[in-house]
């Protein structure tokens, strides 16, 4: 047995370097299979999100808040709330422009002139504007004997422009943050419920501003008007006292989601609904503001 490895160790040297270099071989060639059941060390890819976020609302006495007992800003403060909860962020730092009474050109105006507004609207990762209500009720007021829906066909083509401008100045502050622009409501409807004409010209305004804000692209529109004009828990806010009249003289007119006093802003309730509504579109939307690197 000796001799016959003595005599042929050189055949066996080759066989082995043969075997081991093909084995070397496939070892590289051929891809590793990947484990069934996983090595439980992979790492998990995570965003890298914002800790703090700024956010700006801007526009009429919705934004101010006017109704909220609490005197804190309405729905903003809640909003903030909600984000800085839903996301575990360290703050969410608010700036409210908000002013009761004004139109869409008065609010340009104030974005044009006061820096405090551009300097928030700058270093803002979102933005809320309420607008349309005023220009609508300017409207109402400007005929209101004589009102048709024809009336309000070429005031809403002129506030559909004012809203363009309106947003075309905010992006010449903030280019990237997204804008939520919510929808008007009808309080009307507390006591003219008879007059079906309202919702429809509501509906329509609300669709004319729809039109503008899609058409910005990074603008999102939020409708609030079945929230609030019936009340919560879509009771139809009017319960008549004597139910053997239909005068509205003698209806107890009731709507959970208005403020008592002058049964047209939103009360604290109300403010809630709408805060729900502008939080949703936000979190379906937060891949616009909440990452590291966007505005």
């Amino acid at each position: 047995m000796n001799y016959f490895f003595q005599k042929n160790w050189r055949s066996f040297a080759i066989f082995f370097a043969t075997i081991i270099s093909v084995f070397l071989l496939l070892m590289i060639t051929i891809p590793k299979a990947k484990p069934i059941l996983g090595t439980g060390d992979q790492k998990t890819e995570k965003r890298a999100t914002k800790e703090v976020i700024h956010y700006a609302a801007i526009g009429d006495s919705l934004t101010e808040g006017i109704g909220d007992l609490t005197n804190s800003g309405g729905f903003v403060p809640l909003v903030a709330n909600d984000l800085q909860e839903e996301y575990h962020l360290n703050g969410v730092q608010t700036d409210n422009f908000g002013k009761n009474g004004d139109r869409s050109d008065q609010i340009l105006k104030r974005i044009k002139k006061k820096e405090d507004i551009q300097t928030g609207l700058a270093s803002a990762d979102l933005i809320s504007l309420t607008v349309g209500g005023n220009d609508l009720m300017k409207v109402i007021k400007g005929d209101v004997f004589r009102l048709t829906q024809d009336s309000f066909k070429k005031p809403l083509k002129k506030y559909q422009s004012q809203v363009e401008q309106l947003l075309a100045e905010i992006r010449k502050y903030n280019p990237e943050a997204p804008i939520y622009v919510v929808g008007i409501y009808n309080p009307f409807y507390l006591y003219f419920p008879e007059i079906t004409e309202m919702q429809d010209i509501v509906d329509n305004w609300n669709e004319g501003t729809k039109e503008i804000v899609e058409a910005e692209g990074n603008s999102y529109f939020i409708p609030i008007n079945d929230l609030l004009y019936k009340g919560v828990d879509d009771q139809v806010g009017i319960v008549s006292a004597d139910q053997t009249t239909s005068s509205s003289e003698n209806r107890d007119i009731k709507n959970n989601a208005l403020y008592e006093e002058d049964r047209f802003h939103p009360n604290n309730l109300g403010y809630q609904l709408m805060a729900s509504a502008i939080r949703d579109e936000m979190v379906k939307t937060n891949n616009k503001w909440l990452e590291k690197g966007s505005e």
